[in-house]
């Protein structure tokens, strides 16, 4: 914090939302000697299954102790009731607590020198060439957002405040039109497991039945003592707890404890415009930087918050606001291909339990297992198996026109 104006603390910048997204562009911008506020509303954890790729440990220095269990495989089950195993070769899938991981990051922020206010945001107001976040103190997490509240003058706001992002809301045009897939889970205590359940604590469940999910899919990811169950739909109104209960009752965990339960929007893909061209720019899930098929949204928030971060660094050493576009452009030339092939691959496989079926189907096969998980964990196209492609490539073209059975 450098000085006040009207009595009211001024910084650099305002980072509002202290997720993985917000916690980064802060911890970012403040190792850099920027003077950073990081505002985040306490007592909310985001409903998350918690699965991170090995490259996120490396990308951004996270502690290996965070991790609450290493995932050796996959298994995929059709609407016929029928799986497919996925073993990892040479690697794994990272689960983390999103209660504790996010908290990490937040810490790590603060010792970077980012200063920590807990609150809710509340609106941008402009008084002359001053720009201003409103806020509620407090910890509470049902405080409302009217009246006056407390101040923060800021050279740049970043709006870090997930899927329903209030910052994009007031300053970023058709930030209002995104859709989502709406996401509930439950916690689950996992370590006293009947023997019974279809259940394995190195390894994550995907279902794929028009039961669980009519347009996405189910899941059971392993936490170590406790384990995420659930499942998602875009279409408004479908019953998401029911559709848990009945994959618990699938996967032989009914009669397992819940310790918690969550819910919250995901957004499908990322918005045309991430600034408004003056003072706010958006990361993480208010970018609607979420892998479309998956839901993987962690290792893409944090991403998405360094390109931020390091076009926030050029807006306040020139002062020119077209340096915040290129956070964008950045992140879509490193991973807009394959939003699209997920986006195009959610939008016809998941469409049916017929073709939810073939799309299991084509899971069995080596060549895929391979290049989905080393896409996985590197976060990459892999562009080494042109044979393997070739193959996968008409082995798909025989399920689209079903010339094989799933």
């Amino acid at each position: 914090m450098s000085d006040k104006v009207f009595n009211i603390p001024v910084f650099d910048v305002v980072v509002v939302g202290g997720g993985p997204a917000g916690a980064t562009a802060a911890e970012r911008l403040a190792s850099q000697g920027v003077s950073v506020a990081l505002l985040d509303k306490a007592g909310r954890i985001k409903p998350c299954g918690g699965a991170i790729p090995p490259r996120l440990l490396r990308d951004f220095d996270i502690a290996p102790d965070l991790l609450v269990a290493r995932i050796a495989s996959a298994e995929m089950v059709a609407p016929s009731k029928k799986r497919v195993s996925m073993p990892i070769d040479d690697g794994y899938v990272g689960m983390v607590d999103r209660e504790h991981f996010d908290e990490w990051l937040r810490q790590r922020a603060a010792r970077a020198g980012a200063h920590r206010l807990t609150g809710h945001f509340i609106a941008i107001d402009r008084l002359g060439d001053k720009t201003m976040v409103r806020y509620h103190p407090g910890r509470d997490v049902e405080a409302p957002r009217k009246g006056d509240g407390q101040r923060l003058c800021a050279k740049l706001v970043i709006g870090a405040d997930g899927a329903c992002s209030a910052v994009a809301r007031q300053e970023i045009p058709g930030a209002h039109k995104v859709s989502f897939v709406f996401a509930y889970h439950e916690i689950i205590r996992a370590k006293a497991l009947r023997s019974e359940a279809a259940y394995d604590s190195t390894r994550c469940d995907v279902y794929y039945q028009g039961g669980i999910s009519p347009d996405f899919y189910g899941w059971i990811f392993p936490h170590g003592e406790t384990a995420s169950i659930g499942t998602g739909s875009a279409i408004k109104g479908y019953r998401l707890r029911p559709a848990v209960e009945r994959l618990k009752q699938a996967a032989g965990l009914s009669a397992a404890e819940t310790i918690r339960k969550e819910g919250a929007p995901i957004p499908l893909k990322p918005l045309k415009k991430w600034d408004n061209g003056r003072d706010v720019i958006l990361t993480g899930d208010a970018a609607g930087v979420v892998a479309p098929a998956s839901g993987e949204g962690i290792y893409y928030a944090m991403a998405s918050a360094v390109m931020v971060a390091e076009a926030a660094s050029r807006f306040l050493a020139t002062g020119d606001a077209k340096a915040l576009a290129s956070a964008r452009k950045t992140f879509m030339r490193a991973h807009g291909r394959v939003f699209w092939i997920l986006g195009m691959m959610q939008w016809f496989w998941y469409r049916s339990d017929a073709q939810r079926e073939r799309f299991v189907a084509i899971c069995r096969d080596k060549d895929v297992q391979r290049l989905t998980w080393e896409a996985y964990m590197n976060k990459t196209l892999v562009r080494a198996r042109p044979a393997a492609h070739m193959k996968i490539f008409f082995k798909d073209l025989a399920h689209l026109f079903r010339l094989v059975s799933p």
